[in-house]
């Protein structure tokens, strides 16, 4: 069984627009903000969060770094196993190839696929 998390921490928030589907497996918090628009749908084990949860250098650690809020606008596909990036939006109408690392903001109606992420096609 896969659990689905959704997390809002302390003074985060997270919002999930009308008729979005979040699918099995997925991990979603906000220590900031996470908004997910309307019609949406992210398939499984897929991994949305706006923080890193501790700094990269070694002698840092135990610090958390900024959050930086994550945008998913109206009707966006997110394929299975994606992991979108603190800071990225996405836009209205876009999808995103299943397994992809979403590390820079998607225009929208646009596809895009790949680690890390890049466009594709126009749709």
């Amino acid at each position: 069984m896969a659990k689905l998390e959704l997390v809002a921490e302390r003074g985060g928030r997270l919002t999930v627009g009308s008729r979005s589907l979040i699918n099995f497996g997925c991990s979603i918090v906000a220590t900031e903000r996470v908004s997910i628009g309307a019609m949406c749908h992210i398939g499984p084990h897929c991994m949305i969060m706006d923080t890193a949860f501790h700094e990269l250098d070694p002698d840092r650690r135990l610090e958390s770094p900024a959050p930086k809020p994550i945008e998913i606008a109206e009707n966006v596909w997110i394929g299975a196993r994606v992991i979108v990036m603190p800071g990225v939006t996405i836009g209205a109408g876009s999808a995103v190839g299943a397994g992809s690392v979403v590390t820079h903001d998607v225009a929208p109606r646009t596809l895009v696929a790949g680690v890390p992420a890049r466009f594709i096609r126009d749709i």
